[in-house]
């Protein structure tokens, strides 16, 4: 008889981007391990970005419940819709950049939605799921954030209820990246940081995304800590031919800190030098771009090499990820992101395509692209370095010689890594 697991999560599809792809892909193998899957999700959620493709992924015979949610970004498009949708989606200016409204709501969803703008979700939630737990006999919970107000949720349950909590980080808390951006008061940092440790020292159980991750949270509490990363899945997409031009291409959001100019600063120097790079190069950007990448692309010159598509389908951005010569990954430059592993990488590395990473010293993508063999990783101010690497690829490909050797990557599958977790969820 398989173990009833009631997993909260905000992220779900139709929803887009990389958040929804963990819980999902978790949930389509969990039954596989004798661990029954009901999800609990917004009935009328406002997502950022939507991808209906992935609704046909939901596995049959699965127990989906819903709730309505109150979100005050619908509100706060009064003001302004496109700064709202900005915002959601990540895409947040640096502060010299940023407008009076762009300002304003910052400061309002820093210091008045704490943690996180779907606070309001966790009463009406807790009513439901707690009555729903008693009735069902369900003895096992687990929370998925961000939104980080969905272990608020756990926290009341578990107060509540005779349940196991199990509390996954997808992102941290108090050190992601946008935190700093979002102009927080002393006593909003303080509440962040007492939330954050009442939910780690409460849950019964913390997974993790990175072990970096493990490594912050292990100083913040005692309780256990698993990493169980992101991963990648067998994709049933006839394998596209290679891009003819040599294409460079990044595929996913790129925010206005990930922008490493002695990147751009190579590229340029490359078309400038050689008339063969010149003539077959093209940068891809695939998914959501700051206005700032665009504009520091262009004070490059490169912006005739440029193709900008915006977002695709997951089923389209794997394609894309299989047909282009060369895949870029940028992360911002900073202490706080050396615990985030986009979700994007581990599909990277099944893609047979060579990876260009860029990102800070001693990160956990780092260590997993060098054990791989699946391509190089940089730091901002390695330009000579990073120029060598693409003129290496280039020669490869105009010999028909670019290729991908990697090793040791079954750990990263999906459905590896949902063995794992299952084993975490029945031992509990």
């Amino acid at each position: 008889m398989s173990k009833k697991v009631l997993i909260i999560c905000y992220y779900w599809p139709p929803a887009g981007g990389p958040g929804v792809q963990r819980w999902l892909k978790f949930v389509t193998y969990l039954p596989q391990f004798g661990v029954e899957p009901i999800v609990y999700c917004p009935d009328n959620p406002n997502y950022p970005i939507v991808d209906a493709s992935l609704v046909n992924e939901i596995p049959e015979n699965i127990t989906i419940l819903k709730q309505p949610i109150s979100e005050p970004y619908r509100f706060a498009k009064v003001l302004s819709k496109s700064n709202t949708q900005s915002i959601s989606s990540g895409v947040i200016p640096k502060a010299k950049k940023q407008s009076v409204i762009q300002r304003i709501l910052l400061y309002i969803r820093g210091n008045f939605f704490i943690p996180d703008a779907r606070k309001a979700w966790v009463k009406p939630s807790v009513a439901y799921l707690s009555k729903y737990i008693s009735e069902n006999n369900i003895d096992t919970i687990i929370t998925t954030g961000p939104p980080h107000s969905l272990h608020l949720i756990g926290l009341a349950l578990k107060a509540k209820c005779k349940v196991t909590w199990f509390a996954d980080f997808r992102d941290p808390w108090t050190t992601i990246g946008y935190h700093k951006a979002l102009k927080l008061s002393k006593s909003s940092r303080d509440k962040h940081l007492a939330l954050e440790a009442e939910v780690l020292n409460t849950a019964d159980h913390i997974v993790v995304t990175s072990k970096n991750t493990k490594m912050e949270f292990e100083a913040k509490t005692s309780k256990p800590i698993s990493v169980i990363t992101n991963g990648y899945d067998v994709q049933p997409i006839n394998t596209p031919k290679k891009d003819h031009k040599f294409t460079l291409s990044h595929i996913g959001s790129l925010l206005s800190d990930r922008n490493p100019k002695a990147l751009w600063s190579a590229i340029c120097e490359l078309i400038l030098e050689n008339n063969s790079f010149a003539n077959a190069f093209q940068l891809n950007l695939i998914g959501v771009v700051s206005h700032e990448i665009l504009n520091t692309i262009d004070e490059y010159g490169l912006s005739k090499y440029v193709n900008t598509v915006g977002y695709v389908s997951h089923e389209d951005a794997i394609k894309a990820q299989r047909q282009s010569q060369v895949l870029l990954l940028v992360e911002i430059d900073s202490e706080a992101t050396k615990v985030i592993i986009p979700g994007k990488l581990f599909e990277y590395l099944v893609s047979k395509t060579p990876i260009i990473a860029i990102g800070p010293k001693d990160s956990d993508v780092e260590n997993i692209i060098a054990s791989t063999n699946t391509g190089r990783y940089f730091y901002y101010n390695q330009k000579e370095a990073i120029k060598s690497q693409i003129l290496s690829y280039f020669e490869a490909y105009k010999n028909n010689t670019l290729q991908v050797n990697a090793v040791g990557l079954e750990q990263y599958s999906r459905k590896s890594l949902t063995a794992s977790l299952s084993k975490l969820v029945l031992d509990a």
